[in-house]
C-alpha cells in the first residue's frame, strides 16, 4: 500500500498535525468507531487503523480521517511514513488513565501494545490522552429540522415511541384480569420487530396497586383494574437510540378518571423535568446541575430523585451525568465533566408522592429526550413530555371475560 500516493498523489503535504489515532480489530472495535464509521460498514475489518487530523492549510480537500484496512506488518510500515512526512507535534490515543470514562478508554490493551511495539519511541512518546475529544466526537449531533439531519429522523423515532406505548397501554393489547406485564413487554419487542426497527434493552412494564407498593413485572403479575402502569422502553434505528418512561392508569369502571393524587405525583415529576432544563447549562458540571436541582426541590418540598444521561449513538452515551439513582450525591469523574451543547439528553427522574387515595408513597417515574436547539441556545423536547397519564379503559365484557 502506498498511502501517500493513493490519497494525494505524488507529494504528500508537508505538514499534517494528527488529532486522534484510532487502531482496533474486528469485533474489538474503539468505543468511537461506531460514530464515524460509513453507513455500509458493520464492524471493523481486520486491523483498522485511523489517522484524524487537523486538516489545515494545504490538507482542504483530504480524505478525514486517514484510514487503513490491513492485516500485515505493512500497515505500520505506511502509518509510520504518514507519520514522518507530518511530524506531528501530538497523537492523542483513545486511553482514559482515569479509567472511569468508557468512551476515552477505547483502545484495547492488546492493541495498545500492538501499536507501541510497531511504532517505536519516537512516536509513543508524542501520544497523549485528550478525554473530552472522543466525548464531543460521539455526543455531537448534526443537521438541523430538516431531513437531511439527525433531529428529523430522531423526532419521528420518537413519535412512533409515544404511538407505541399509547397503543401498548390501551385495551388493544391489555385485558384487565389476563393480561400479564411480561406479555406487555413483549408485545412491545414485537411491535418493534413490525416497525423494522430494534432496540437496546428489553423494555420493562410494572405495575402499582393498593395496598401494595410495586409490583414488579413477570409472569404472574396480572394487570388488574385501578393498576398504574410504567414503562421504561427505547428502541434503536439509524444508529441513534431513544429512552422514555411513562405512565397509564387501568381504569375501574366506565368513566372513571386517574385519581388526583395520580395526577398531583406526575405533575410534581414535571415540575421536576422543568427545573432540570433551568440549571442545565453548557459548560456546567452534571453534579452541580445536580445540586442545584436538588436545592430548589427542597426549596418547594418536592421529594424525589434526578438521573440524566447523555442519549444518541449509544443509549448511555458519551458526556456528563446528572445524577445515578443509586447515588443522588453526585458521581466522580463522569459527574464532573461540563454539559456539551449540540448534544442530546435523557431528563431521567422521578417523584415521590404520597397518594391519598391509596394511602401509599409512589414513585413518578419519567423519561423524555431533549436536543441542543441553536436558535434559542437551550433545550427543547425532542418530541414532546407526559402531562396525562395513558388509559386503559374500562371494558365491562373484557372484564367479565376475566372474572
Amino acid at each position: 500500500m502506498d498511502c501517500d500516493t493513493a490519497l494525494y498523489g505524488a507529494k504528500a503535504p508537508e505538514t499534517l498535525r494528527c488529532r486522534r489515532l484510532i487502531s482496533q480489530r474486528e469485533y474489538a472495535e474503539d468505543t468511537v468507531f461506531r460514530s464515524y464509521k460509513p453507513a455500509t460498514t458493520f464492524y471493523a475489518r481486520r486491523r483498522t487503523v485511523s489517522l484524524f487530523h487537523a486538516n489545515e492549510s494545504s490538507l482542504a480537500g483530504s480524505p478525514n480521517p486517514i484510514t487503513w484496512i490491513d492485516i500485515t506488518p505493512e500497515v505500520w510500515t505506511d502509518l509510520d511514513r504518514v507519520l514522518e512526512a507530518y511530524d506531528p507535534e501530538r497523537i492523542a490515543i483513545n486511553d482514559d488513565p482515569t479509567g472511569h470514562i468508557a468512551f476515552s478508554d477505547g483502545l484495547h490493551s492488546g492493541e495498545k501494545k500492538a501499536v507501541y511495539k510497531a511504532l517505536g519511541k519516537k512516536w509513543f512518546e508524542r501520544f497523549t490522552t485528550i478525554p473530552l475529544i472522543a466525548i464531543e466526537f460521539i455526543s455531537y449531533r448534526v443537521g438541523g429540522e430538516g431531513p437531511e439531519g439527525q433531529l428529523f429522523w430522531y423526532r419521528a423515532m420518537m413519535e412512533n415511541v409515544w404511538a407505541m406505548i399509547d397503543e401498548g397501554f390501551s385495551n388493544r393489547v391489555v385485558t384487565p384480569g389476563l393480561t400479564t406485564t411480561t406479555d406487555v413487554e413483549w408485545w412491545f419487542r414485537e411491535k418493534m420487530d413490525h416497525m423494522n426497527v430494534t432496540t437496546w434493552f428489553h423494555p420493562s412494564v410494572t405495575r402499582y396497586h393498593a395496598p401494595t407498593t410495586a409490583l414488579e413485572g413477570h409472569d404472574t403479575s396480572i394487570i388488574q383494574p385501578g393498576d398504574m402502569l410504567h414503562v421504561d422502553i427505547g428502541i434503536t434505528a439509524m444508529n441513534m437510540n431513544t429512552d422514555t418512561q411513562h405512565l397509564a392508569y387501568v381504569a375501574r369502571w366506565e368513566g372513571e378518571d386517574v385519581p388526583d393524587g395520580l395526577k398531583q405525583g406526575l405533575a410534581l415529576a414535571n415540575r421536576m423535568q422543568d427545573l432540570t432544563l433551568q440549571y442545565m447549562k453548557e459548560g456546567k458540571t452534571g453534579n452541580l446541575v445536580l445540586k442545584e436541582v436538588q436545592e430548589q426541590m427542597a426549596a418547594e418540598d418536592i421529594v424525589g430523585k434526578v438521573y440524566c444521561h447523555p442519549i444518541g449513538d449509544y443509549g448511555h452515551a458519551a458526556g456528563s451525568v446528572i445524577g445515578f439513582v443509586d447515588h443522588q450525591e453526585g458521581m466522580p469523574v463522569i459527574g464532573d465533566l461540563p454539559i456539551l451543547a449540540h448534544s442530546a439528553y435523557s431528563i431521567e427522574l422521578s417523584s415521590s408522592y404520597l397518594v391519598d387515595e391509596w394511602g401509599l408513597e409512589l414513585p413518578f417515574q419519567q423519561e423524555e429526550d431533549v436536543h441542543w436547539d441553536e436558535d434559542t441556545q437551550s433545550w427543547k423536547w425532542v418530541y414532546g413530555r407526559q402531562e396525562e397519564f395513558h388509559m386503559v379503559k374500562w371494558q365491562p365484557s373484557l372484564v367479565n371475560q376475566a372474572l
